[in-house]
C-alpha cells in the first residue's frame, strides 16, 4: 500500500502534492495569459474559465474534507482533479502561440529527412476497415481509463496510491501544457502547408464516428507537442504496472495500439507521438525524486535529542 504524501493546511483546507501541481498549473496559466495577453486572441476568457475552475477546484477541497464513504471521496476527488486537468490542456492551447509561431515546417522537414517520406502517407496502405475501427476505438478508450484505472487504483490499493496516480498526471499534464508554449506544432489536421496527400478515407463503424465527432468538435489546432494521449497514457499504463499487473497486461495492446492511432488516424505527426512517449517516462522517473523531496520539505521540524 502507498504510503500517504505529506499535506498542510491554508485556510482550513488540506493541500497535497496533487493540489500544488493541478492548481499551480492553473495559477501559472492565468499569470502567463495576463502578462502576456497582447499575444493571445482571448486572454480575459482563459483567465475568466482558469479563476472558474479553481474556485470549483477549492469547493471540492471543501467537499472532500466532509466526504467519508470511499465512493464519494474517489468521485469528488477524481472528477474535480481530471476535469481541471482539461482545463489545463484547454487553457495552454490558447496560450501556445504566444512566444514562437507554429513550428510544423520544422517537423515535416525533419519527419521526411528521417524516413525520406512522410509516414502519414505512407500508413494510408494499411487501411482497411477492421484495422480502422480498432485504431479509432483504443484512441477514444484512452477517455474511459482515465477514471477507470483510478478506481482500480483507489479501491484496491487504497486513497494514497490514488493521490500518487494524480499527482503524477497531473504532473505529464503540466509538461505537455508547457511543451504546447516551448514548441507549438498545429497538427496534420490544421496545416495547410503540410502538403500531405491523404487520399484515402479512414472508413471505420461506431468508434470511427466518435472519434471523427471528436475531431471536428472537440479537437483545435495545436495540442501537438509532446502528443498527450501518448504522455498520459505512457503514465497511466506504468502506474497500473505499479499497483495491479492484471491492469497492466490487459492495457498492453491498448496502449500499443494507442500510441499507434495518433499517428494512423491523422491526430499527430511521429514527432508527436515519440516526444509524448519520451515526456511520459521522464515524469515516471522525475516523481519518485520530487515526492521525496515534498515528503521531506513538508515533514514537521525534528525534536532535538536531550
Amino acid at each position: 500500500m502507498k504510503k500517504r504524501m505529506r499535506t498542510f493546511r491554508v485556510a482550513g483546507l488540506t493541500l497535497g502534492l496533487t493540489d500544488v501541481v493541478t492548481l499551480g498549473g492553473l495559477f501559472l496559466l492565468t499569470f502567463l495569459a495576463a502578462a502576456f495577453r497582447a499575444r493571445i486572441a482571448s486572454p480575459n476568457t482563459v483567465m475568466s474559465v482558469n479563476a472558474v475552475f479553481i474556485v470549483l477546484y477549492i469547493i471540492s477541497l471543501a467537499a472532500l474534507a466532509r466526504a467519508h464513504r470511499p465512493w464519494l471521496r474517489f468521485a469528488v476527488r477524481t472528477v474535480m482533479v481530471q476535469v481541471t486537468f482539461l482545463q489545463i490542456f484547454k487553457a495552454a492551447s490558447e496560450l501556445q502561440l504566444a512566444f514562437f509561431p507554429w513550428q510544423d515546417d520544422r517537423v515535416l522537414a525533419l519527419e521526411h529527412a528521417v524516413f525520406g517520406a512522410q509516414p502519414l502517407v505512407v500508413l494510408q496502405k494499411l487501411y482497411s476497415r477492421p484495422l480502422n475501427e480498432w485504431m479509432f476505438f483504443v484512441y477514444v478508450f484512452y477517455v474511459v481509463i482515465y477514471p477507470v484505472l483510478g478506481g482500480i487504483i483507489f479501491f484496491r490499493s487504497g486513497e494514497a496510491a490514488n493521490e500518487d496516480y494524480l499527482f503524477e498526471l497531473g504532473l505529464v499534464n503540466i509538461v505537455c501544457g508547457l511543451g504546447f508554449l516551448v514548441f507549438p506544432v498545429a497538427s496534420p489536421m490544421y496545416w495547410a502547408k503540410a502538403g500531405i496527400h491523404l487520399t484515402e478515407p479512414l472508413t471505420a463503424g461506431l468508434f470511427g464516428g466518435i472519434g471523427e465527432w471528436i475531431r471536428t468538435n472537440v479537437h483545435q489546432a495545436g495540442g501537438s507537442i509532446p502528443s498527450p494521449h501518448c504522455a498520459v497514457a505512457t503514465v497511466m499504463w506504468f502506474m497500473a504496472k505499479r499497483y495491479t499487473r492484471h491492469a497492466f497486461l490487459w492495457l498492453a495492446p491498448i496502449i500499443l495500439s494507442l500510441y499507434v492511432s495518433t499517428v494512423y488516424l491523422r491526430y499527430h505527426y511521429v514527432t508527436d507521438m515519440v516526444t509524448g512517449i519520451a515526456a511520459g517516462l521522464l515524469v515516471l522517473l522525475l516523481a519518485p525524486s520530487i515526492e521525496r523531496a515534498w515528503n521531506g520539505k513538508t515533514a514537521p521540524p525534528r525534536r532535538a535529542l536531550t
